[in-house]
């Protein structure tokens, strides 16, 4: 199937016109568990071995990383980075290191190495418990929706997840090979969250991008599974434009990522109309956002927290949708919907919204799903989206729901 395509313009990539055969394709290679591996449409980064690891206490996290990027420099290491997770619950730990050295490369869909196929997976036993069960799921969403009717809120994401248990340990380097040469152009990451402990998966959407005075957005939201035959493919793609329902859900979204950055920008644009991105197994109503950055002291980190949670991954009003979040999902989001990335000392980073994730530990992964819930809503439709989108790591795993 295709793969995400429209995210290439989001960083700077590494002279395109001379691009390093195998570059790339070498640091995906070479991950091993317990490195920090990130792919983007502008680079890949790979880490491994001791760091600084980012500290949580009453500092505001953007003064820590700070902190912790000058400690670098001062100790003489040259162009840090800081890289790794932030949670959904941006007051929790995140998992934030600045590594002691990181290699870089081109961006992996400028590898050509990277259109060899991954090897396949294994046969293998997969123990598979949904929780919450797709009928409660269903419940969750009718209850969400009577709210709604009420005037309580306007919208909120509702998730479910898989439990994945193998009967052999976890091999995350072939996990992350199928991710990374299923959707080269999206954005790929394998990151430690604790001992033992990998944060993986393909996530196509960037929360924000900051280069110089140059800042993007890419909010996505409304989506539709995509077909295996191409005549659907297209019909889905077209309904999903004129969709009144799923343009709402955008619309909202894009009016929040607007309010969030425009403060931090002398100039935005934001288009009128939504365009589509495609990933393997999804369809999604996209709106690139571009603006001039006012101050050079304003991070691309910083910019991501004051954009943390959109709408996308939250609800709106924020609050309101959280705690309706807390209320229906049996379970804590942890690093799901939260935020993974890179950033430098100047400021410039990438930070991308954490979906299309597992969380894996020994033999077990945990998959989430969610789907963005309005007053339009249908229980059927938003349990059958996440089905579709936990497609994405299931493929990865050779299991199947």
């Amino acid at each position: 199937m295709s793969t995400a395509s429209q995210v290439a313009t989001h960083t700077t990539p590494a002279d395109p016109a001379h691009p390093a055969v195998g570059a790339a394709t070498s640091l995906l290679d070479a991950y091993t568990p317990g490195d920090h591996f990130l792919a983007t449409p502008g680079r890949t980064l790979l880490s491994r071995g001791p760091g600084r690891h980012v500290p949580h206490d009453e500092r505001p996290l953007t003064a820590r990383v700070h902190a912790t990027l000058t400690a670098a420099v001062t100790a003489g290491q040259e162009s840090p980075v800081v890289i790794g997770a932030i949670p959904f619950d941006h007051t929790a730990p995140a998992a934030l290191s600045v590594p002691e050295s990181v290699r870089t490369a081109p961006a992996l869909a400028s590898d050509p190495l990277i259109a060899l196929p991954a090897v396949v997976p294994a046969a293998g036993t997969w123990e598979i418990r949904q929780v919450p069960e797709p009928e409660i799921y269903g419940k969750g969403v009718t209850a969400a929706v009577e709210r709604m009717w009420r005037g309580e809120f306007s919208k909120v994401v509702l998730a479910r997840t898989l439990e994945l248990t193998s009967g052999a340990p976890l091999d995350l380097p072939a996990m992350l090979q199928r991710l990374a040469r299923r959707d080269p152009s999206g954005y790929t990451f394998a990151l430690p969250t604790g001992p033992g402990r990998t944060l993986i998966g393909a996530s196509p959407e960037l929360l924000v991008s900051r280069h110089g005075e140059q800042v993007v957005a890419n909010p996505l939201a409304g989506s539709t599974p995509r077909s295996d035959d191409l005549a659907e493919d297209v019909r889905r793609a077209a309904t999903l434009l004129e969709s009144v329902k799923d343009l709402h859900e955008h619309a909202v979204v894009v009016d929040a990522v607007h309010q969030a950055l425009a403060p931090h920008c002398t100039e935005l644009t934001v288009p009128a109309r939504p365009t589509l991105i495609r990933t393997a197994t999804m369809w999604h109503l996209s709106t690139t956002v571009t603006g001039t950055l006012r101050s050079p002291d304003t991070s691309a980190l910083k910019l991501a927290l004051a954009l943390h949670p959109t709408p996308a991954v939250c609800g709106t009003p924020t609050q309101t949708a959280r705690q309706v979040i807390a209320e229906t999902e049996p379970f804590d989001r942890g690093f799901f919907t939260g935020v993974v990335g890179w950033g430098n000392a100047e400021g410039d980073g990438d930070w991308v919204v954490t979906i299309r994730c597992a969380e894996a530990e020994e033999r077990t992964l945990r998959l989430y799903a969610g789907a963005g819930v309005v007053a339009a809503s249908e229980p059927e439709a938003e349990t059958a989206e996440t089905a579709a989108k936990f497609r994405t790591f299931l493929s990865a795993v050779g299991a199947e729901l």
